[in-house]
Formats: structure tokens, C-alpha cells, sequence
């Protein structure tokens, strides 16, 4: 077990129909000091899930009868599940495939082969993240009709609920903490997903996306600075 692990204890479900997989990748998990349980059958993972209450998933996106996508609609759609972070891990490493898992819903993503030190190292960066979120929560954000409740973790738009991802809460957030000044995609790279700006900065384009999608007639409040990145302005 790995002593130097702030995140020691904490639950991840692993999901992949290649029992290959899910015990590498288990061994190297439990290694770091996490508790960790895996499943090679995609159908168990929504029964599961709600027993474990895990803090992650790293769910496989290609799999037989049920694939990672429309099992991450699912966790998506579940109101005990729908915060917990996912990795998804696959065989295809197309840009298209990135962006298409990223728009619906996950965290992050890893293609195979993986490299297990990064997986840990990923993994990590989430904890760190979820971490921040919890010390800093207990503020209001307002600009315009869009308001941020840190407290409650809720969006709501023209006085109504909007459902965000972490990752999307966590983004916004920061846009509207620093309204009025331009973030880099190297930047926001960096203080919302906690990677050097060696990531594809495409990933940050996505999430922008489907923000001003979920805002409505308030996506002008997010301005693209061209060549440049991003800023949250008044409507």
C-alpha cells in the first residue's frame, strides 16, 4: 500500500469484460492504498454500483451488450450516482471517440494500451479535485441568470435547475469567479482538470460546448477569446 496516498480508502469500480484488464487494473489500484472492487459483466454495473457507492469508475466504453457510453448515461441520469467521477478506458484513441465520451459525461479518458503509472497518476488528480471542491464549497456565484451554489453543488438558469457534471460545475465555477478576465484552455487545463497544458486542449473546447448548450439563451455569458481561450462576461 502506498502510505504517501492522500486519498487512502477510497472506492473505485472497475468495469471491463476482459477480466485481463479489470485484474491489472485492480492490482495497481489496490497498490495506491484504494479499495477497490471490479466487474467483467456491464449488465451488474447499475446494482453494483448502488451497493459499492464507489468514489470513481473506470469504466471500459467497449464492451458486448452494454457499452461504456450508455452505462455512463446511466450513472449520469441516477441521483446517487450522478457527481461520482468516470474515467473511461478504451481501445479507440480516434479524437472523435475522446470527444464523444467526454460530451457524455466522463472525467477523463485513457486509451489502451494504458500506461498504469498514468492511470494512478489520473486517478489522483480526480481525488485532488473532488477534494478542492469539498474545502472551497460554501459560496454563491451570480452572473446575470446563471447562479452558482457551491453549498448545494446546483446550477440553476433563469431560476431553474440545470444538471452539470463535476467537471462542468468545476469549470463554470471558475469562468465565473474570474468573470471578465481571459482563461487559456493551457490555464483552465490546469486549475479544472489539474494537467499540464501536454493535454489535449481540445477537451476544454468540449466542455465549453456543451456549458452554453445547458445555459440556453445565457451561452453568451461565455466568450471565445480567439486563439486565445475563454471568459465569462455579463449578458
Amino acid at each position: 500500500m502506498n502510505a504517501t496516498n492522500p486519498h487512502l480508502g477510497k472506492k473505485i469500480l472497475v468495469v471491463d469484460d476482459e477480466p485481463d484488464v479489470t485484474e491489472l487494473l485492480s492490482y495497481k489500484l489496490k497498490q495506491e492504498g484504494y479499495s477497490v472492487e471490479a466487474i467483467n459483466d456491464p449488465l451488474m454495473i447499475m446494482g453494483k454500483a448502488r451497493d459499492f457507492r464507489p468514489d470513481l469508475f473506470v469504466l471500459d466504453i467497449m464492451m458486448p451488450e452494454l457499452n461504456g457510453l450508455q452505462i455512463c448515461r446511466m450513472i449520469r441520469a441516477d441521483p446517487t450516482l450522478k457527481n461520482v467521477p468516470i474515467i473511461f478506458l478504451t481501445a479507440k484513441g480516434e479524437t472523435e471517440d475522446r470527444i464523444k465520451g467526454l460530451e457524455t459525461g466522463a472525467d477523463d479518458y485513457l486509451s489502451k494500451p494504458f500506461n498504469s503509472k498514468e492511470l494512478q497518476l489520473r486517478v489522483r488528480s480526480i481525488f485532488k479535485r473532488v477534494s478542492k471542491d469539498s474545502a472551497t464549497a460554501g459560496t454563491r456565484i451570480q452572473v446575470g441568470a446563471v447562479v452558482i451554489d457551491e453549498d448545494q453543488h446546483k446550477l440553476t438558469v433563469d431560476a431553474k435547475e440545470v444538471d452539470l457534471t463535476a467537471t462542468e460545475f468545476r469549470l463554470l465555477k471558475l469562468l465565473m469567479e474570474r468573470k471578465g478576465r481571459v482563461q487559456t484552455r493551457e490555464n483552465l487545463l490546469i486549475n479544472v482538470w489539474n494537467y499540464d497544458s501536454e493535454i489535449e486542449t481540445r477537451t476544454v473546447d468540449t466542455h465549453v460546448r456543451r456549458l452554453r448548450e445547458k445555459l440556453g439563451d445565457n451561452m453568451n455569458i461565455i466568450e471565445t477569446v480567439r486563439g486565445v481561450g475563454y471568459r465569462v462576461v455579463d449578458a
